[in-house]
């Protein structure tokens, strides 16, 4: 844990005795001190610095404390002001501390007072500074609906700490991954955690529109450019000026649009369709693709010089059926936001159940995953989704043998595995959750291992004739 820093703390006065006595006193007491003798040195200060207290005498010549006060009010409201003041001018402090300083304290004061006054004033900086944060945070998670990247499993933990790592930076990031793994809700994450987050987040789907309706939406048109283009329009990389822009799909986009956009990476600059001046762009580009781009180069599909320009931070996201780990966690979730949804009771899934979807390989990915729930929940009554209530496709598994009928002389240690596994199985009716607790593993490792035997089991013989 980092050390807290020392608050901060401007003191004006215009006796250089009062200022010396002051340091010393209050830098032991662990501020990070600074002075200025007299008023007029204290807004030279005050412009240059940001303190997170000002402790300032009353009655200056030329600058009175309570023009600095006005000062550090117009520069952050925030900053509490701590008047000194001799018995003279009491009135005027006591008038200031309705006007918005934070206290004062009369001279000749004692070092315990004016240490406890100043520890009091950082305190409430803090506290305010922290309740200024944390109001922002809540603003700017509703305004985005960040939806948190949720998964244990090893890989995944791997993609978010890239992730972490890359989302500080101004770097093009390519995400990679089949479809439904989630490739927006990563894009998402790394744009709430750079310093673009209170920018734009805007996203399109390059294989969702036709390719010149594709360019107007990425570049902008002018009025006249093409049939319909009665308006100017503004193009997503203008619009998300100093946020994210999310390219989803980069690999549908056809090879004239390919070199426009090479030209935004390169230029940092567009020109919209029928246009004739360069706009400038000041995005963070974040693209993702379920394609095999290195192969689409090879097939002329995708310009090399484009790719490397994407592929500056490269992230996989692996499929669901390589992360079954996290199958739970996202039926858990997804449960619990379906129930909300719909303002009926949670409901969980029968055993059975839980068995055909951890052992399902989800080509659909999450998506699959949650819309398969979601059919459940809404074909079930009961507390309780049956296994009837699972998409057919999901439930009707070919059943192949996990060890094959012919034992071998010297059987290698998978083969004994599967045979003793099969043998738990047989012995615990099926219950997949009983065979693991018998055989010592986590449930997901052995659903792991069923569906690798599954995956791996020869084909069946043809059936005999006659």
């Amino acid at each position: 844990m980092s050390p807290t820093p020392q608050p901060s703390i401007l003191v004006i006065d215009d006796e250089q005795g009062i200022l010396d006595t002051l340091r010393i006193l209050l830098k032991n007491e662990g501020f990070d001190v600074a002075t200025a003798q007299g008023g007029k040195a204290g807004l030279e200060a005050l412009r240059n610095s940001a303190p997170d207290i000002v402790l300032t005498d009353i009655r200056m010549p030329q600058v009175s404390g309570i023009d600095i006060l006005a000062a550090v009010k117009d520069q952050d409201p925030e900053t509490p002001v701590v008047l000194m003041t001799a018995q003279a001018s009491l009135q005027s402090a006591i008038q200031a501390v309705n006007q918005g300083a934070f206290h004062y304290v009369q001279k000749p004061f004692s070092n315990d007072e004016i240490v406890a006054l100043c520890r009091r004033a950082a305190e409430v900086r803090r506290l305010k500074s922290e309740n200024k944060q944390l109001k922002q945070e809540i603003r700017r998670r509703e305004r985005s609906g960040l939806i948190e990247p949720i998964g244990r499993s090893r890989l995944f933990l791997d993609v978010l700490q890239l992730a972490k790592q890359v989302a500080p930076t101004e770097s093009t990031v390519l995400i990679q991954g089949e479809s439904g793994t989630g490739k927006e809700v990563i894009a998402r994450y790394i744009h709430e955690l750079s310093a673009r987050t209170e920018g734009p987040f805007l996203s399109i789907n390059c294989g969702a529109l036709p390719e010149s309706l594709l360019e107007s939406e990425l570049f902008g048109h002018v009025k006249g450019s093409f049939t319909g283009a009665v308006r100017d329009k503004q193009g997503l990389f203008a619009a998300a000026r100093g946020g994210t822009f999310f390219l989803d799909e980069i690999g549908e986009m056809a090879p004239a649009t390919q070199v426009k956009l090479l030209r935004v990476l390169q230029e940092r600059e567009c020109i919209p369709v029928g246009g004739t001046e360069a706009i400038p762009v000041d995005v963070r580009l974040v693209a993702a693709t379920n394609r095999d781009l290195e192969e689409d180069i090879k097939r002329g599909r995708f310009r090399t010089d484009l790719y490397y320009r994407l592929n500056v931070i490269a992230i996989h996201l692996p499929p669901l059926r390589d992360r079954r780990d996290d199958i739970p966690i996202f039926v858990d979730a997804f449960l619990k936001r379906i129930a909300k949804e719909h303002g009926d009771d949670l409901k969980r899934l029968a055993q059975d159940a839980i068995d055909a979807i951890m052992v399902y390989d989800w080509p659909g990915n999450v998506r699959e995953l949650e819309n398969a729930l979601e059919r459940a929940v809404v074909l079930t009554k009961a507390d309780a989704i049956p296994l009837s209530a699972i998409p057919a496709k999901v439930t009707e598994r070919k059943a192949e043998p996990l060890v094959a009928d012919r034992a071998h002389l010297n059987p290698a240690l998978e083969v004994i595995e599967r045979a003793y596994i099969q043998w738990v199985l047989q012995a615990e009716g099926g219950n997949k959750t009983r065979a693991a607790e018998v055989l010592g593993i986590d449930p997901s490792t052995l659903y792991r291992k069923l569906s690798k035997y599954e995956s791996d089991a020869p084909p069946a013989p043809p059936a005999s004739a006659g």
